[in-house]
């Protein structure tokens, strides 16, 4: 049997980037890999929370997956998130991803006809992997947005050798007893990555090694530190940089959620316009407040840096 290929550190959620309009500005997605790739991120989980999937039409998403699939950065391992509520278009687009040279697919429990069990969810992720045999898939565990809990341990062991190409799971839950209990699945068989990451020192001590986030997009160095700080045995400064990645977050909050992740990208300096409806986006006004805001909990000293120094205005206020 082929051991599964774990991903060791951050795999960035990159926002699919928009026009004023709404429109796709696929435009931007070779800077926006060149910026993912030298700020030392391992890959790209595309069109997934983050990146509006379920926001877009079927044309819309393989297109998207067309655009990172001329991407330039070898060492960026490319996920595109293709589940659905159908499991036909599923297979369009995760079939387009393999035409694409990705490396795998992701798939979220249908959530408007939800499954039963981790039977029905075993046999959907089957239905999608054998479809494209060459491409790994993860499960995406993200039961406060699909309103499907059911326990990720019972899922491996109902697919456990049943899809050759089941990589493991996304985990975007805060339940570590069960997220630790599926990285020791038949001796660590799996690729768990965790999907939390204002706690993500606590899913390393439960022992994760990889990780997908959004705020890895714009703050990698905080993240690269509080990793490299726990490998050293160095608590204070690995909790330091979660306290810092708590800050981020806690803006994330205050300026109404996920479209302010995009706003962290304007100040970046990589525009990726705002997120569709029903998400809120702030004002112009807002976003200047948002500014002072990144001053105050010091970001730009720990944000992930521009491939080229663009707006660079917006850094120093």
């Amino acid at each position: 049997m082929t051991q599964i290929l774990k991903i060791e550190g951050l795999v960035a959620a990159p926002f699919t980037p928009m026009h004023p309009n709404g429109d796709l500005n696929l435009s931007l997605v070779p800077e926006y890999g060149r910026l993912l790739a030298q700020n030392g991120i391992k890959g790209a989980f595309i069109g997934g929370s983050t990146g509006e999937g379920v926001s877009l039409s079927l044309p819309e998403k393989m297109a998207l997956v067309q655009a990172w699939g001329q991407v330039q950065e070898p060492g960026l391992q490319r996920i595109m998130l293709v589940g659905s509520t159908s499991l036909t278009e599923s297979i369009l687009v995760a079939q387009e991803a393999e035409r694409q040279g990705f490396n795998a697919v992701a798939v979220l429990a249908p959530y408007y006809f939800k499954p039963a069990g981790v039977e029905q969810l075993a046999q959907f992720c089957i239905g999608i992997g054998e479809a494209v045999p060459t491409l790994g898939l993860y499960f995406y565990h993200i039961p406060a947005l699909t309103g499907v809990n059911l326990s990720m341990i019972d899922f491996l062991g109902c697919i456990d050798g049943r899809l050759p190409n089941f990589r493991g799971i996304k985990y975007t839950h805060n339940d570590l007893m069960d997220f630790r209990r599926c990285l020791l699945f038949s001796d660590g068989k799996y690729d768990i990555l965790w999907g939390w990451d204002e706690i993500f020192l606590a899913a390393m001590a439960m022992g994760a090694r990889g990780a997908v986030g959004s705020t890895f997009n714009y703050a990698a160095p905080v993240y690269h530190e509080l990793m490299a700080a726990f490998d050293a045995g160095d608590l204070p400064r690995a909790q330091a940089m979660q306290d810092q990645s708590i800050a981020i977050v806690k803006l994330l909050v205050k300026y109404g959620g996920i479209a302010t992740g995009k706003a962290y990208m304007r100040a970046l300096g990589l525009d990726c316009g705002a997120f569709r409806l029903p998400v809120v986006n702030m004002s112009d006004a807002r976003y200047q407040e948002f500014l002072t805001d990144l001053q105050e909990i010091n970001f730009f000293k720990h944000a992930s840096h521009m491939p080229s120094p663009t707006c660079k205005e917006e850094w120093t206020g």
